[in-house]
């Protein structure tokens, strides 16, 4: 469900720069910055990259998950995690490219900000098993930032971190199937 999360924000964002700045091609992808033996990923270059900078489980929302059930039986099933996506759109754009990757940057903020949900109503097409994607602009200190990007590389790029909300994993396996216990009527018993 994080791949099609991250999907799902590249696709809408394409399609906004396809609308308004006429790109053939898409701007915006979703990788790593680096290989895993630290060469930079090629396809990245002169993009909007979105990748997972952390994964949080979201411990604000109360949600109470009961079992189904059937006249003779419970079922209880395992308790779905709810997920609080931090991710990261950094502009890859070489020295010449500068400004380019300021402007998409900033249309990208600018973006989420005027677009701060997805859900099936406002995004038709979105995956049956994502319900709603919030995002919220995140404010790092400098500190922060520095640590963020020495995990990521060590080399700063024009970036924005959002947090995405609400990404449910659900393994949907069942725990157990409790039998109905009934209480029988004690009234006057027939003799």
């Amino acid at each position: 469900m994080i791949d099609r999360a991250l999907e799902h924000l590249a696709t809408h964002l394409n399609g906004h720069f396809r609308r308004n700045f006429q790109v053939a091609e898409d701007v915006v992808v979703v990788s790593n910055l680096q290989e895993l033996g630290g060469t930079p990923v090629a396809f990245s270059a002169g993009k909007l990259v979105l990748f997972l900078s952390g994964v949080e489980r979201d411990t604000v929302a109360h949600r109470v998950t009961q079992g189904s059930s059937s006249a003779s039986s419970v079922i209880q099933s395992a308790v779905p995690v709810y997920l609080n996506l931090l991710v990261m759109c950094a502009a890859n754009f070489s020295g010449s490219h500068y400004t380019e990757a300021l402007k998409f940057l900033a249309a990208a903020i600018a973006y989420f900000q005027g677009n701060p949900a997805f859900d099936h109503q406002n995004t038709p097409g979105m995956d049956s098993r994502l319900e709603r994607l919030a995002l919220n602009m995140e404010n790092l200190s400098s500190q922060e930032m520095h640590s963020l990007w020495s995990i990521h590389g060590g080399r700063y790029l024009p970036s924005a971190l959002f947090r995405v909300r609400m990404i449910t994993l659900d393994s949907s396996t069942v725990r157990s199937r409790d039998p109905v216990v009934r209480q029988l009527e004690t009234g006057a018993m027939p003799s």
